[in-house]
């Protein structure tokens, strides 16, 4: 019996979710609401409902879907979980319960000192003359994080009091009244580390890393990731163990405080000299993380979640891949990006694979594909080596880059590593 999948979202992520899904062999079609033109191409059923229309979400999956997936954060903060949960449908993702460890930064180091997780030194702040006053207390460099969601472009790291001041001024500009966290900054290489679970039920997936500054040399604004990798190999054997130490010890927090459900836990990790230290948790798939994970999972992702839903805990298989992307940006990304810039479609074999993904693309009069944002298409190279797979992203990327800008130096940490 074949199944039909609904994903909630419309980017990189999601269209990597899709082809999953699309080669699953359990699965039947698989629909993306609202989705975006390009992943027609893929095979994939774009549907026109917004990610925060639960009424009509749930309708049509009453009448389509047997397992619904939710993609972003916002709708999981927003309680879609909940909504489809109250109607009797098959949903994965966490409920609003669990979400608030993504959507609250001071709820997370709450939940991190409770239970007593390594992370950074952190106070909240909530008024400009308050800040200032906790300032004093702290050397730079410092970290200031808003405290809700911010779409990966929350966190500024200030290298002088100065740039601090400046930072704390001008979002108190915005927002007199708004909570941020002062947070002491750590030296070390950070690693993204994902698990899908159903309560107290884990499937861990390898450790990945992903760049945010815009541009090489992890130079420039953060941004919601410029490209990622995975496997990581710069992290040692006894660096992944203590990372599912800690991913297993979140787990038993969350049962502690009675917060059950499903999902992905997405643990940012640093590993400093003094042992790994949580940065923060994200309560789904990474984006671009996704991108270079899920491909090296060999399992039908449809069996895997919904026997991690039944109550028994999936084994995996990876594929001894390694997997690098690289995200094309406009060119004025983070800045404005009304001005739309025309896509390059992929040739016919290159949309049967994983290695093309429209992120936020549109459709002009002529039929023709147009960026609708900032980060607008990714490319994913695979090959035996890291060093392999960058070479395909980027020959894939000088082949359907034209004005879009991308980074050429993604992975850089790891082959560093090689020659250390």
């Amino acid at each position: 019996m074949t199944q039909h999948v609904l994903i909630i979202g419309r980017g990189g992520r999601e269209a990597t979710l899709g082809i999953k899904f699309r080669d699953a062999p359990s699965v039947d079609r698989v629909y993306v609401a609202p989705g975006n033109p390009g992943m027609a191409l893929l095979g994939l059923t774009s549907v026109p409902i917004a990610e925060n229309d639960f009424e009509g979400l749930i309708a049509f999956a009453k009448d389509h879907i047997d397992l619904t997936v939710v993609g972003p954060e916002a709708p999981l903060v927003g309680g879609i979980v909940d909504a489809f949960e109250a109607a009797g449908l098959a949903i994965f993702g966490v409920n609003q319960q669990l979400a608030q460890l993504e959507a609250s930064k001071q709820f997370a180091k709450a939940f991190m000192a409770r239970h007593q997780l390594p992370t950074a030194a952190a106070v909240v702040v909530r008024s400009l003359r308050e800040a200032q006053t906790q300032l004093q207390q702290w050397q730079a460099p410092i970290v200031i994080k808003r405290d809700g969601l911010a779409g990966g472009k929350g966190v500024f790291v200030c290298q002088t009091m100065t740039q601090a001041q400046d930072r704390l001024h001008q979002l108190y500009a915005e927002d007199s009244a708004m909570p941020l966290v002062l947070e002491e900054y750590l030296v070390g290489q950070e690693a993204s580390v994902m698990a899908f679970f159903a309560d107290d039920r884990l499937v861990i997936l390898p450790l990945s890393q992903d760049y945010k500054r815009r541009f090489s040399g992890d130079a420039g604004p953060n941004t919601g990731g410029m490209g990622a990798i995975s496997p990581a190999p710069q992290f040692t054997s006894e660096e992944q163990a203590a990372a599912k130490r800690l991913m297993q010890a979140t787990v038993t927090g969350m049962m502690t405080d009675d917060m059950r459900g499903c999902g992905v836990i997405y643990m940012g990790l640093i590993f400093t000299a003094a042992g790994p230290k949580i940065l923060e948790y994200n309560m789904r798939l990474g984006d671009p993380e996704t991108q270079v994970l899920l491909p090296q999972i060999q399992e039908d992702l449809y069996t895997v979640l919904t026997t991690l839903m039944a109550g028994e805990t999936p084994r995996i298989t990876l594929n001894g891949r390694y997997y690098l992307t690289l995200v094309m940006v406009h060119p004025q990304y983070p800045g404005a990006t009304d001005r739309a810039v025309r896509v390059k479609i992929p040739e016919p074999k290159d949309l049967t694979s994983d290695i093309w993904l429209p992120a936020a693309v549109d459709v002009d009069e002529a039929h023709l594909l147009t960026s609708a944002g900032g980060r607008v298409v990714d490319v994913v190279g695979c090959g035996a080596t890291l060093r392999d797979a960058q070479l395909v992203a980027e020959q894939l990327a000088d082949q359907y880059a034209g004005e879009l800008a991308y980074r050429r130096d993604i992975g850089y940490h790891a082959f560093h590593m090689e020659h250390a």
